[in-house]
């Protein structure tokens, strides 16, 4: 629901306006026993209040925030229906109640409407397809040396399991290669006990890539 415009900027002024003196009004009738009461309730809605944000937005700001703001909605809702009562009776003040509640829920329906129509989409990234990989066939040795590192740095992290098999897959294809390249190399390569992350080449003659 937008507050731009004059209508609603006038309606929430008014309703603002009329609130405060209602408040005043409810404040000024109330007797000692009655703003105790008014202070303790708003101090258990701003620690109901704080906890609930603890648990859904931790952080020291936000706890505060929603405590005093809590706390003061309370005092003004109870000072609006005090002063509601002494003005007009228990009838109006029951009215008052109702129509605020259900405002504040029309608002809420409102309001939770357009954040879930518009979840979805924001919810989920947009995905580009990945590019697909050129056969081992067409790199040189030196950039078959270079996907072999590559490689072997992509399988030390968290993978799934598609992902995982893909890239094991496109690891033999580079091995097969370079073996069918310079078999001589290769073996001398294999004979050196490598570790897993060396790179193949510097055994091989650099040739091109096969036709």
């Amino acid at each position: 629901m937008s507050t731009r415009g004059p209508l609603p900027r006038l309606l929430l002024w008014s309703g603002a306006v009329v609130g405060a003196l209602l408040a005043v009004v409810g404040g000024l009738a109330l007797r000692p026993p009655g703003l105790v009461a008014v202070g303790l309730a708003a101090v258990v809605s701003a620690c109901l209040a704080a906890g609930v944000a603890r648990e859904s937005r931790p952080g020291q700001p936000a706890v505060v925030d929603a405590a005093w703001k809590a706390g003061v909605a309370t005092v003004g809702v109870l000072l609006v229906l005090s002063g509601t009562a002494v003005l007009g009776g228990a009838v109006l003040s029951l009215l008052v109640a109702g129509a605020a509640a259900g405002t504040w829920t029309v608002v809420w329906l409102v309001r939770s409407r357009g954040t879930g129509a518009a979840s979805p989409t924001a919810a989920i990234p947009a995905r580009r397809p990945a590019a697909p990989l050129p056969p081992v066939s067409s790199l040189s040795t030196a950039d078959l040396g270079r996907e072999w590192v590559r490689t072997t740095t992509a399988l030390s992290g968290p993978l799934d399991a598609r992902t995982r098999e893909a890239i094991v897959v496109r690891r033999e294809q580079t091995l097969d290669e370079l073996e069918r390249r310079d078999p001589d190399g290769f073996a001398r390569w294999l004979a050196g006990l490598p570790l897993a992350g060396s790179d193949p080449s510097g055994d091989l003659r650099h040739g091109d890539a096969a036709a």
